[in-house]
């Protein structure tokens, strides 16, 4: 590899001058710059960016760490991060736990042996045990689309038990007197707390709780919506309303509903959760309870970026809870038929 002794040995300066061209331009005349330069231009000098962070004691990387990149409500959240990075002169790793706990302690590991100067995590380990481990080696780290539950992290959510209110009580005023809830893995917390809000929604029309018939799935993807969806198919009484825990999982529901000649919204109305692109896109498109993922990831990017900066000394973790909001489409439009 070419070292910044071969850019001075070909500009014919010294290495300290070759290294005020790359950090402090200003401070070289003109000349001399653009001799550098040109060197650095012929034999494709790169700086070492680990050679450079072992000088300045900390990196210009940013991790994040989603628990599902197929699924557009993250890509969307690490847009919002990114662009935060990027205004802040910094740059962001992206990896995807896959929901797995164990795979998330394996990034955390990565991310500690690089000494990122940060971490984003949706986590997916219930219990936090990676986490707890990872803040042992003193990087700073912020909870995305997770409420933080002690002071140890900063942390940028939405509220999903009114989300999930917000999603049962559509349904209810639909005249819905029963909904079947089709979350993910029961573990996420996520999927627990916009259950618990279809539970109180329930409990505020005065239905019981068992008018909330739970259908779990493994993952939180479109596959496992259409499993979901053979399953209701199945159901006698077949429902009449779905929530589903989001949008990937609606989208795949209403595909077996579709093939098996099932109307959306005539015989049953979906609502999922998020609001992705796809959502609004869909052969009968999707009703949705709406997180603001853009805002979400940036947000949790500039508290990372406070707490990393000049101006940790003065930082304080923050738990900032956004609301949900419901957009209502077509699937869940006509009322329930006596």
């Amino acid at each position: 590899m070419v070292g910044i002794k071969d850019v001075a040995q070909r500009a014919g300066v010294s290495v300290g001058t070759v290294s005020n061209v790359i950090n402090r331009p200003e401070t070289v005349a003109e000349a001399t710059r653009e001799r550098v330069q040109a060197a650095i231009e012929l034999l494709g000098y790169v700086r070492s960016e680990s050679a450079r962070q072992l000088r300045a004691g900390h990196s210009r990387i940013i991790a994040l760490l989603v628990l599902d990149m197929a699924n557009p409500f993250f890509v969307d959240l690490a847009t919002g991060a990114e662009r935060a990075a990027r205004e802040a002169g910094l740059g962001v790793m992206l990896c995807n736990s896959a929901q797995d706990p164990d795979e998330e302690a394996e990034y955390l590991g990565l991310f500690a042996e690089q000494r990122v100067r940060g971490v984003l995590v949706t986590p997916a380990d219930p219990e936090g045990h990676t986490l707890r481990a990872f803040g042992r080696h003193g990087i700073p780290y912020v909870l995305v689309d997770r409420t933080a539950a002690g002071e140890e992290s900063c942390s940028v959510s939405v509220d999903d038990v009114e989300g999930g209110a917000l999603a049962v009580r559509h349904l209810l005023d639909g005249g819905h007197r029963s909904v079947v809830y089709v979350g993910g893995p029961a573990h996420l917390p996520q999927v627990q707390d916009r259950c618990t809000g279809a539970l109180n929604a329930l409990a505020e029309a005065g239905l019981p709780a068992d008018a909330l018939i739970r259908v779990e799935t493994e993952r939180l993807d479109v596959a496992s919506g259409r499993d979901a969806g053979a399953r209701l198919l199945g159901m006698s009484p077949r429902p009449t309303a779905v929530f589903c825990a989001n949008d990937l999982l609606a989208l795949g529901l209403l595909q077996t509903l579709f093939a098996a000649g099932v109307s959306v919204p005539g015989d049953i109305a979906l609502v999922g959760y998020d609001d992705i692109e796809f959502a609004a896109a869909a052969a009968v498109p999707l009703t949705s309870v709406r997180q603001p993922a853009h805002r979400m990831g940036r947000m949790a990017a500039e508290l990372l970026i406070e707490e990393t900066g000049e101006g940790a000394d003065g930082h304080a973790h923050r738990r900032i809870v956004l609301r949900p909001e419901l957009v209502v489409r077509a699937s869940s439009m006509a009322p329930r038929r006596p």
